[in-house]
């Protein structure tokens, strides 16, 4: 199997995306990066975060690259995982994504990052890091109109993102 083959087999799992630790990982070096990047197999789409050309875009890719951007350690936060589930209006210029360390690297415009170290609310959902549903709710009290988040309490107890007693404790926290 040859090294972009290997490549792609990870990326086609990750919404086309590889990253450059990734790829290391694999044994595939910088400068093989660069090559199949000059090549055109591969998208450089930022620093250490690569695209498969044959990728077939879907809905979550945004918010995959986004967290791919971001680096190590880094996840959906807030107002990004209520829009990732279209659990209430958001708002879709920003996208936000929660670390545990500082980032120096420079990133798209339109992407706000949260330090937040030392926490327990992180989970994954369909292959993307993020913050659990009911911290993201939680997160957004006091940013979405109340009854915004309401509604996003009662879709994601529809979708089977929360469970009974979770969504009616939130409730009760979003409307006090």
């Amino acid at each position: 199997m040859s090294k972009y083959e290997e490549i792609y087999e990870v990326a086609a799992d990750n919404y086309g995306l590889v990253t450059r630790g990734e790829a290391a990982r694999m044994g595939v070096s910088d400068k093989e990066l660069s090559r199949l990047a000059a090549d055109g197999r591969l998208i450089r789409i930022g620093h250490g975060v690569y695209r498969i050309k044959h990728h077939v875009p879907g809905n979550l890719d945004p918010y995959a690259e986004s967290v791919a951007l971001a680096g190590p350690g880094a996840y959906l936060y807030g107002e990004s995982v209520l829009a990732m589930f279209a659990l209430c209006p958001t708002n879709p210029a920003k996208m936000f994504i929660g670390t545990p360390r500082r980032i120096r690297r420079k990133l798209p415009r339109g992407m706000k990052v949260i330090q937040r170290k030392g926490v327990a609310d992180v989970t994954e959902y369909e292959g993307i890091p993020s913050q659990a549903v009911g911290a993201a709710i939680r997160s957004c009290m006091g940013k979405i109109m109340p009854d915004r988040l309401q509604e996003a309490v009662r879709e994601a107890r529809r979708q089977g993102l929360l469970g009974k007693d979770e969504a009616e404790r939130l409730d009760r926290e979003v409307t006090a």
